[in-house]
């Protein structure tokens, strides 16, 4: 699958961490025999899993994975990876995992979250990163990447719907100039799992709805060539990113180039159903690879 896409840099989302990036290395080594080769890899440790000492999810416990960070029953589960075959600009990378969701202006926490757990609940899931890649002339170009909680699996507090709204109107603040820490340096590409789709499905959109619409940057809007027919839906079918039993396709991961990059192709890898390779996609995961081509001038 990922020697089919053949990328030049690619984000992971769902893989694990481990403090020396050896299985991240050994997973780099293994994609170089079949094709692609990435001597370049990146991680840091996610907040999946890192536990707060607090009964966070209130079944009288901690130290469950609804107590830690993010969802996770071990530190380091279910993080981001990023592979490249280009260097990265380790010194420059700016990790925002750490960013209190109160900190965030306008953020909208659940009311009944209590005073201690509002003091030390970080906004990402997973973790919220910038990280410079060093191009052939020397310059720089930031990836922009995070992987949201999906806006279910809560109560009526909604509290994984709030939060997931929030970690998407991070990016819309971070790049409007409304926080301490100032905007990226152009150019820079956002991507990840927003896990919304801005027209179908359970969440709150306006956040995704803004950041695809936002003149900072551009929306290639991947396209499948194969896809299913979705009448219960708003959205297009043929963006869809995934399929869910409960909700059909969604579109939940994107791609989002700063304006001004030379976009000259986008997609999703979503082969025909009769294809080999259908098989290997949907035995590895639900969701589809998301491609875009940037031309650098």
């Amino acid at each position: 699958m990922l020697a089919a896409l053949d990328a030049d840099v690619l984000l992971l989302t769902g893989f694990d961490y481990d403090h020396g990036l050896v299985a991240a290395r050994s997973f780099a080594e293994r994609l170089a025999v079949i094709g692609p080769d990435y001597p370049h890899a990146f991680a840091l440790r996610p907040n999946r899993g890192m536990q707060t000492g607090l009964d966070l999810d209130g079944d009288g416990r901690t130290g469950g994975p609804g107590d830690a960070q993010g969802w996770g029953w071990f530190s380091g589960q279910s993080g981001m990876l990023i592979l490249s075959r280009l260097p990265l600009d380790t010194a420059a990378v700016r990790d925002f995992s750490g960013f209190l969701w109160t900190a965030l202006p306008g953020a909208i926490p659940p009311h009944n979250m209590t005073p201690e757990a509002l003091a030390l609940q970080r906004l990402p899931t997973t973790g919220h990163w910038e990280v410079p890649l060093i191009l052939p002339d020397g310059s720089r170009l930031s990836l922009l990447a995070f992987h949201a909680t999906a806006p279910v699996f809560d109560g009526p507090e909604d509290r994984n719907g709030r939060r997931n709204h929030d970690e998407t109107a991070f990016w819309l603040a971070l790049l409007e100039g409304r926080l301490t820490e100032p905007p990226p340096p152009g150019p820079f590409v956002l991507l990840g799992t927003p896990n919304l789709d801005p027209e179908d499905g359970e969440g709150r959109p306006d956040a995704i709805r803004a950041l695809l619409a936002n003149p900072m940057l551009q929306d290639p809007g991947p396209r499948a060539e194969h896809f299913a027919p979705d009448p219960g839906q708003k959205g297009d079918p043929a963006l869809d990113t995934a399929v869910f039993a409960r909700t059909g396709g969604l579109r939940v991961s994107v791609i989002l180039p700063s304006a001004g990059l030379d976009v000259t192709g986008a997609g999703l890898l979503r082969p025909a159903r009769e294809d080999p390779l259908a098989a290997e996609l949907a035995a590895a995961s639900r969701h589809f690879p998301v491609w875009v081509e940037i031309r650098l001038r």
